[in-house]
């Protein structure tokens, strides 16, 4: 695929996208369809920010394809187009196991209506009214309500209850209890869709589509191209450094984090007390650990699960789910169907919450201690399920918050950008600096692949609209 080297682009594009993530990839794809010349910026080797993979001992690991909500089917229809759409599949096994409750359910809200009533014992009119509610709430609604109180509400004294609806969205968006009930809400009723689904062949695929879509649209895209800094002239984004050359545009979109664009990209200095202000109140959220085991080559696995959230803590914590030493993961089982066109092949991810600072000050040492103690609680956990699995692995290899830093730049190597303070200031940006966007995973409700997907829509559009003046 050929992309365009740093010493070729053009001088001058109607709009810059600084990252490759699923909304800056987005946002281009939406502004070349309308006619505009679009130039995309990836500090790294390859796009797709978090939407990423890469390769080891044989096999293709994927980062973050673990699961999306149907909405992703029409949003990639009306905006990426048929083949990316059609690759797209149910996961139809997804395992709860932890000392509360164990089940196997489609994630749908069919399923879900019948097990709280049957498994749960949960009347009929609570559980109607309960999913009426979360499926009415939207962006404009009361904050002060948190999923604690919500939850209380419908299901009083029922941690397993609350379990079963909250630790997947946790583990999806890194929301906890005490934060406003409508960001859980518009994230639940999007997967209690119809269930939760995935991409036929693998993230590589996915953005090897969505990369011949941008230059069949005329996108130069640029790799190895770190961006030194957005340019303000006279409170108007003029373009961007990077590696010393200054290339000008009308418009610039970053898709980096929201703290990274204004602290690194921008400087504090080009924005008003009033701003920063509102920005200090920003928190960031908390990033993730991950470890891969690629099964040998001849040997297989039995289904268990596509999705398999285990855990053997007592009862749901959000803080638990983010120590070193968690009891809390999620396995990710990647069968061959995953990748139907390539060899078979068995690879397994296992996923944790993460506090950044927990890892950040670790010497090397004590780094990689921490690291392969991590590992041996996966295989512990793992082997539970599949009995003698150790013996048929041939790969391991292991992320941390500071490996998610190193990759995606974000601050505290966020897996999850803010919480919810953050959107405001992502959607305020422009009318700080005059021709300067923000697109990328912020508020919650506006994180995973859906989320940064519609929220490229957006911004492209908000994009658009200023350059048409």
């Amino acid at each position: 695929m050929h992309f365009t080297p740093l010493d070729s682009l053009q001088p001058h594009y109607d709009v810059i996208v600084v990252g490759s993530g699923l909304g800056g990839l987005t946002s281009a794809n939406r502004l070349a369809a309308s006619g505009h010349s679009v130039l995309l910026l990836e500090h790294h080797s390859q796009l797709g920010g978090l939407a990423t993979w890469f390769k080891r001992g044989g096999h293709i690991f994927d980062v973050s394809l673990h699961g999306f909500p149907y909405g992703m089917v029409k949003t990639c229809k009306k905006y990426w187009g048929r083949a990316i759409r059609d690759s797209i599949v149910q996961l139809k096994n997804i395992v709860f196991d932890n000392p509360q409750f164990s089940l196997t359910t489609t994630f749908s809200k069919d399923d879900f209506i019948r097990i709280l009533q049957e498994h749960f014992g949960i009347e009929q009119t609570v559980v109607e009214e309960f999913f009426a509610t979360v499926d009415g709430m939207n962006f404009y609604d009361d904050q002060a309500l948190t999923t604690r109180e919500l939850f209380n509400e419908f299901f009083p004294g029922r941690s397993d209850v609350h379990r079963l609806l909250m630790e997947p969205i946790t583990y999806a968006n890194g929301s906890t209890l005490d934060e406003p009930a409508i960001t859980y809400g518009i994230v639940f009723s999007n997967f209690m869709n119809r269930g939760v689904f995935t991409f036929e062949g693998g993230t590589d695929k996915l953005i090897g589509l969505m990369s011949e879509e941008l230059l069949d649209k005329g996108v130069d895209i640029c790799t190895n191209a770190r961006v030194d800094r957005v340019v303000v002239e006279h409170g108007v984004t003029t373009g961007v450094r990077v590696k010393g050359r200054t290339i000008r545009a009308q418009a610039v979109i970053s898709n980096a984090g929201i703290t990274n664009t204004i602290d690194r990209l921008v400087g504090r200095e080009q924005f008003a007390k009033e701003f920063l202000g509102r920005f200090s109140k920003v928190k960031v959220n908390n990033s993730s650990c991950q470890v891969y085991f690629g099964i040998r080559k001849g040997e297989r696995i039995d289904e268990i699960g596509d999705l398999l959230f285990t855990s053997t803590a007592e009862e749901f914590s959000s803080e638990e789910m983010r120590r070193m030493d968690t009891k809390s993961r999620t396995f990710s089982l990647y069968y061959p169907k995953t990748r139907p066109d390539a060899p078979p092949d068995y690879t397994i991810v296992a996923s944790m919450n993460a506090n950044y600072d927990d890892w950040a000050g670790l010497d090397k040492a004590a780094y990689r201690a921490a690291k392969e103690a991590m590992i041996e609680r996966c295989l512990v956990d793992l082997e539970r399920y599949i009995p003698g699995v150790r013996t048929r692995i041939d790969t391991i290899e292991s992320a941390t918050p500071r490996t998610f830093k190193r990759y995606t730049l974000h601050t505290k190597g966020t897996s999850f950008g803010t919480k919810f303070e953050g959107l405001d200031i992502s959607r305020s940006l422009h009318r700080e600096i005059a021709g300067l966007f923000h697109v990328g995973s912020v508020g919650i409700i506006m994180s995973g692949w859906l989320g940064a997907i519609n929220y490229g829509v957006i911004v492209a559009n908000d994009v658009d609209g200023y350059l048409r003046g």
